[in-house]
């Protein structure tokens, strides 16, 4: 299916603009686009009028120009019209805002879109959701652009049936400086799913990671999911709610969906490569690592330290997760020994974890690192940093960032992200090298490096 027009639109009509309530959420659609995005905007509503100088069109179909995507936030009972006016003009794709429909107990009003859709073979995201937010694009949300906090532009697409868990999730990424490629609020999925959303994705040259967050399928959805995930080159990741009675009640009430056997869908999901995280932070550590470390990576871990409490917590982490980390052999200890300052030397301990204590400096980091990844029982490397330590400058991120681009293999940190530290994070992150706020999220990225397999 080509979404192309859902997606990269140059010509977009909103359907609900009001001449008098400016705080309508199509008010809010229309105006964020016709000032901050390159795409040709009209207004419309049956009363037609105008707003800011502009022409408000009755219809759809009044609209001098051929409509790549409409945006229709009107009442429920008026969308099946709407659509068909949409339908009978042209127009290639739409995103219904309204809510009001199976969420509500109006699985007729839902039937009649859906029919709509599929006769005339427009394809469109909701009822009852967001829409798309595209960088520099498009954005359908109908939240004012003061109040959004929008990441990065990036490589990571984020699907959802919640729109409120997207934007929470939004907000995330661009605390923890995760690049956004498309953020897509599917809502109740009445035509477009998971499964079309995979399928669009694995194309589109933007996206190197997808992720989900998904409450229940409907019939035969989530075995399409599972199996387009498997074809898929790209990671996966995916976020599930409704896996507690509770939460399977509050999922039905919430976009009619049917949480269905968790434990199931959870093996399946293992089984054929897609990373599920249990959390919402999980999620983002999962997106923000495989952005930056798309393809598969073994599971051996050198981690070096200044502290030995925290090599220790992430030792008992990797036992939880089991991941390996090898102990290294007298061999492997004394030539990270002989490339250490004379102060650090003699008090270092080189099992792995490599503790190089509170007297290292960067070149002791630089060094250590150096030496790990040229061991050929060592995948990946995770650097526990302590910004507070007197040696360590905040030149160190940048530093390490060359050594894993030269050896091109992949780096994790842990930095304490307060804004006193903000310049050796963006040291890393410029570069390309993820950094957890955690000891645990450090190690929850090195997992999902390694859950990811080929298909």
């Amino acid at each position: 299916m080509d979404l192309r027009a859902l997606f990269e639109p140059r010509t977009m009509a909103v359907v609900g603009v009001s001449s008098t309530n400016y705080q309508h959420p199509a008010n809010v659609i229309f105006a964020k686009n016709n000032h901050r995005y390159p795409v040709k905007v009209f207004a419309v509503n049956p009363r037609g009028g105008a707003i800011n100088g502009r022409e408000i069109y009755p219809r759809v179909s009044d609209i001098p120009e051929k409509i790549d995507l409409a945006v229709i936030a009107v009442k429920a009972d008026a969308v099946p019209d709407v659509l068909s006016d949409c339908a009978a003009s042209g127009v290639r794709s739409a995103a219904v805002i309204s809510g009001g429909f199976r969420e509500v107990g109006r699985q007729d009003l839902q039937d009649r879109i859906m029919a709509i859709s599929k006769e005339a073979s427009l394809p469109f995201i909701g009822p009852n959701c967001l829409g798309i937010y595209v960088p520099s694009r498009v954005d359908t949300f109908f939240l004012p652009s003061e109040r959004m906090v929008k990441p990065r532009s990036g490589n990571v697409t984020f699907v959802s049936q919640s729109g409120g868990i997207l934007v929470d999730v939004m907000i995330k990424f661009a605390e923890e400086g995760v690049g956004l490629a498309k953020a897509v609020s599917i809502g109740n999925k009445a035509v477009l799913g998971e499964a079309d959303m995979l399928s669009y994705l694995v194309d589109d040259p933007a996206t190197k990671v997808m992720a989900f967050y998904i409450e229940g399928f409907g019939r035969n959805e989530g075995r399409d999911f599972v199996r387009a995930a498997r074809q898929c080159s790209k990671p996966v990741v995916v976020l599930k709610s409704g896996k507690s009675p509770g939460g399977s009640r509050a999922v039905s009430s919430h976009t009619a969906s049917m949480a269905g056997d968790y434990a199931s869908l959870s093996a399946a999901l293992a089984q054929h490569g897609v990373v599920e995280a249990a959390t919402e932070l999980e999620l983002i550590s999962f997106c923000e690592a495989l952005s930056a470390y798309p393809e598969p990576v073994g599971g051996k871990v050198g981690i070096v330290t200044v502290s030995g409490g925290h090599g220790a917590m992430a030792m008992d982490a990797c036992a939880r997760y089991g991941i390996t980390v090898p102990p290294l052999s007298e061999q492997a200890q004394e030539e990270i020994r002989s490339r250490l300052g004379r102060s650090v030397a003699g008090i270092a301990s080189l099992g792995n974890p490599i503790d190089l204590t509170g007297s290292a400096v960067d070149d002791d980091f630089v060094a250590c690192a150096d030496t790990l990844f040229s061991m050929d029982g060592i995948d990946c490397v995770v650097a526990l940093l302590l910004p507070y330590i007197p040696g360590i400058t905040s030149d160190l991120g940048s530093k390490l960032s060359n050594v894993t681009s030269r050896h091109g293999k992949p780096m994790v940190a842990y930095v304490p992200h307060v804004e006193k530290y903000d310049m050796l994070i963006e040291g890393f992150e410029l570069n390309g090298v993820p950094v957890s706020p955690s000891i645990e999220g450090s190690i929850e990225m090195v997992r999902a490096l390694g859950r990811k397999r080929p298909c």
